[in-house]
């Protein structure tokens, strides 16, 4: 072990010592960026960086279950993701699998599925909704897996369900726009039931949300880290939550 890793393995400890387990988010969401362009700085193949990305990952719910995150919302793949070349999907959807596979069999986490499954690879899907069911008597922690996710299309999603629910009922469309409020729409979201997400971790430098969990994330602290998501270290991750823990939220007052 090189004297760097002493030196953060020391410095991780001291940083988990200063926080206040009553001041850590419950929900996390991740926006995992940067896989293609660790590969490139490596000099790698972009299928190389996804499963150290997958690895970082797995990973990540180590560290949250070790402080007690109860929600963790990773998003793997986007909608916008879904018009990349056939190629690199082809060679990402077995990693996106057995990372989801990796966590179900641990025994620790709820694994469901937020996103448009009709627009995944029918095996893919099929995975997803078999995990789900798998691991939903897990109690306590939830992993949602945003797997051809996209802010708007969840949205939209929700408003067509709502629509349908009451369709089915005979209410109107004048009497639903009557009552129409934002917790209808809330309860038809993929996030359904869960805390909305407190804290919003983006890698790669970027400082966007590009459409991540947009209804859920209103009153939400953003943190944004340069390094890539595959370096994304654990130091990194506690220092996060430490910028949050001193961060006064004021949920839009």
């Amino acid at each position: 072990m090189g004297l760097r890793s002493v030196a953060y393995g020391l410095y991780e400890r001291r940083l988990a010592k200063t926080l206040d387990p009553a001041t850590l988010p419950r929900h996390v969401g991740v926006i995992v960026d940067g896989n293609r362009r660790w590969a490139r700085a490596a000099g790698a193949g972009t299928e190389v960086g996804h499963a150290a990305g997958a690895d970082n990952m797995a990973r990540l719910l180590e560290w949250c279950d070790e402080v007690g995150v109860e929600v963790v919302t990773l998003w793997l793949l986007s909608t916008d993701n879904l018009s990349r070349p056939d190629a690199e999907l082809t060679s990402l959807m077995p990693i996106i699998e057995d990372l989801v596979s990796r966590v179900a069999a641990t025994g620790r986490w709820h694994v469901h599925p937020v996103g448009a499954l009709d627009l995944l690879p029918d095996s893919t899907s099929r995975l997803l909704k078999e995990l789900d069911e798998r691991t939903s008597g897990v109690q306590g922690r939830t992993v949602n897996a945003a797997i051809g996710y996209g802010g708007r299309r969840e949205i939209a999603d929700a408003v067509r369900s709502l629509m349908k629910e009451h369709a089915a009922r005979g209410t109107s469309i004048e009497e639903l726009a009557e009552i129409l409020d934002v917790d209808h729409i809330s309860e038809h979201l993929y996030t359904r039931g869960q805390p909305d997400p407190d804290l919003v971790i983006r890698t790669s430098g970027e400082q966007r949300l590009g459409g991540f969990l947009l209804w859920q994330s209103a009153h939400s602290e953003f943190y944004f880290c340069e390094a890539y998501w595959p370096a994304f270290r654990k130091v990194d991750f506690l220092r996060a939550l430490r910028s949050y823990a001193a961060r006064e939220r004021r949920f839009g007052t």
